[in-house]
């Protein structure tokens, strides 16, 4: 089965809006058992996920979350097949101080922005992160590398009673068809520079899916790929490309089909990945009739931009109703005629 997103689990903090800014403390500007600390717990939760000791980690998370541990523990089985056996590295830390946060009347937690910058320079990590209580956080990143199969484990982190618990969970893969985020952002460059637009604004895409550690991060070189990802868009994409904005193509017999969403993706593990294409329909139909209608969108879809032929491996089509589950196929580019 297609995975159309890598495992997230957040744990019930989501992007959101912004409060006053809190205390970011850099790894450079720790003390050395303030990062210490925060390295060990990290790596003992990395360790933890490599074993797929679910129950460990649920005694290492912050009460509020382990109690609904379920998603969290089908994430980590996921993960684990992935990140067995390698060698941990500890690439960053952050100390985010949210303790002056202010919880509401009601009782509600509110929303925090802690802006970190790098070295003394312009540059910046931010983390916008809502409905966050009142505390004392920290964020480790943690690489996993087997020569093979890296991939990056990151966890937010929060200081209870002395000890640092687990507050999310967000793991991902470093390689998309065997290359990683710089190798996708300087392909897409060079498409750019090719008038390439359709092939560059979508490995733009995966270059960020690669890069950004999680949803709630945003940094100045990830604010440069955005702004290089929208200039990139091909004119048809000049209003977006959504439900409520669909991007229409016509098929051969004058059909037309409606895109709500384009990106990639690699679940399949060819040498290149996938386009995915989101498409709207009134209805799915029985399967052999869902079957030839996205068959039929991906034709339609190659003809109107043939450029997709030649970086991807092929099409994921996955046709939506609201309120059913979708139907997608995949088929190779030497499939799509």
């Amino acid at each position: 089965m297609m995975r159309l997103k890598t495992g997230l689990v957040t744990l019930g903090l989501l992007v959101g809006g912004v409060a006053s800014a809190e205390v970011c403390t850099t790894q450079s500007q720790m003390t050395g058992p303030e990062r210490d600390a925060l390295s060990l717990a990290a790596r003992g939760l990395a360790t933890k996920v490599q074993a797929g000791d679910v129950n460990g980690l649920r005694a290492a998370t912050a009460a509020e979350y382990a109690k609904d541990f379920g998603g969290i523990g089908e994430v980590v089985g996921s993960t684990s097949a992935h990140v067995k056996g390698g060698a941990l590295q500890v690439e960053q830390v952050y100390l985010l101080d949210g303790s002056q946060l202010k919880r509401g009347a009601d009782g509600s937690v509110p929303d925090a922005q802690f802006f970190c910058s790098l070295n003394k320079s312009s540059a910046e990590a931010d983390f916008i992160i809502s409905g966050l209580a009142p505390g004392r956080y920290g964020f480790a990143i943690v690489d996993v590398r087997d020569g093979s199969s890296p991939w990056r484990l990151s966890f937010l982190l929060r200081q209870d009673q002395g000890q640092w618990v687990m507050a999310g969970f967000y793991p991902k893969p470093l390689l998309a068809a065997g290359h990683d985020g710089l190798w996708y952002w300087t392909q897409a460059r060079l498409m750019s520079a090719q008038k390439e637009h359709w092939d560059a604004w979508l490995y733009y895409q995966q270059a960020e899916s690669l890069l950004r550690p999680t949803n709630f991060i945003q940094s100045t070189h990830l604010e440069k790929l955005k702004a290089e990802e929208t200039a990139a868009a091909p004119p048809a994409l000049s209003e977006g490309v959504s439900a409520e904005s669909p991007l229409v193509v016509k098929g051969a017999d004058g059909a037309e089909y409606r895109f709500t969403a384009l990106g990639v993706d690699d679940s399949l593990g060819n040498d290149k990945v996938d386009v995915t294409a989101h498409l709207k329909v009134d209805q799915l139909g029985d399967a052999a009739a869902a079957r030839k209608r996205n068959s039929d969108a991906m034709n339609a879809l190659l003809a109107a931009y043939p450029e997709l032929r030649k970086p991807f491996h092929g099409v994921w089509m996955i046709a939506e109703v609201p309120g059913q589950n979708p139907f997608a196929t995949e088929q190779a580019m030497s499939q799509i005629h």
